[in-house]
């Protein structure tokens, strides 16, 4: 597995909320040092689950329309969508994220 895709909010209906399966997304910005604290444990988590969940980013300044539409009021924030809906929010970086990240994904699957 290579790094996290990027979606769009072109791209989001199709790439997020139609998915077959549970959906991770991250959305962060450059700017934003939190994200870049969390961008390693987002690419463990496409290493080791991405053949059962998918794992993606979005840059919230080159796509403002999807985070202003589900409520994205600080960054970062890590939503998992099951079958087109929100299913868990996470927002800021804390220690265990990925563990608790991790289970969250599992008990969809």
């Amino acid at each position: 597995m290579g790094a996290v895709a990027q979606v769009t909010d072109a791209e989001f209906q199709a790439q997020v909320l139609q998915a077959p399966k549970p959906v991770l997304v991250d959305f962060w910005a450059t700017w934003c040092a939190p994200c870049r604290m969390i961008a390693p444990v987002v690419d463990e988590l496409q290493t080791e689950l991405g053949d059962k969940v998918r794992i993606l980013k979005m840059d919230i300044d080159a796509n403002p329309q999807t985070p202003m539409q589900l409520g994205i009021l600080s960054i970062p924030t890590l939503i998992i969508f099951k079958d087109g809906r929100p299913a868990d929010r996470t927002i800021g970086y804390r220690t265990n994220l990925k563990a608790d990240l991790r289970q969250k994904l599992e008990s969809l699957l």
